[in-house]
């Protein structure tokens, strides 16, 4: 989290996470993995059958491959997102500063590197989370309807559902007091 310093003594946060794409990589690269093993089916003759077999969810290469995707789709997703010279301007404007940090491109510099290092955890946790399921199923003994109830993306969209109704509950609570305050 990087610090501001206000008037009247508090400070306030960047909203750098470690999972700043969510769910969306997870999504892109299981849509892009699950297409050759679809084509694979297609296919007439002894080919099809070794290219589906090939990109089954269990396999190796759909494992290593979707967990290499994920980790490409999470960086591009950030950089997509986030826009460091935009977020250090900002601070700029509006007279925030990372302490220690000089304003302007500095600071930009200085959150790409923090943005960088939460990506790099962040694209491995999604990557790891995505990729249990299969792992469940094939060495766990695991049914496929369990693993994939248990694991994965549902997993994270009721956990990240689960913060946003937490975050609008604590906005709304504010919000009532605040306006109570007021009067």
């Amino acid at each position: 989290m990087v610090g501001r310093r206000m008037t009247s003594g508090g400070s306030t946060y960047l909203p750098l996470r470690v999972n700043m794409a969510g769910v969306i990589p997870v999504i892109f690269a299981s849509a892009i993995m699950i297409l050759p093993g679809t084509v694979g089916r297609l296919l007439p003759g002894s080919l099809g059958p070794r290219v589906a077999q090939w990109f089954n969810y269990t396999s190796w290469p759909y494992i290593i491959g979707e967990s290499l995707m994920i980790f490409g789709f999470t960086f591009f997703y950030v950089a997509v997102v986030f826009n460091s010279i935009e977020q250090a301007e900002n601070l700029k404007k509006y007279g925030g500063f990372v302490p220690g940090v000089r304003p302007g491109r500095p600071t930009a510099q200085y959150l790409e590197k923090v943005l960088v290092r939460l990506t790099i955890a962040g694209g491995l946790f999604l990557a790891a989370v995505a990729v249990l399921p299969s792992l469940f199923i094939k060495y766990g003994g695991f049914s496929t309807a369990t693993a994939r109830a248990l694991g994965g993306t549902s997993v994270l969209i009721v956990v990240g559902v689960a913060i946003d109704t937490m975050r609008q509950i604590e906005s709304q609570l504010s919000m009532r007091s605040y306006k109570g305050f007021l009067k």
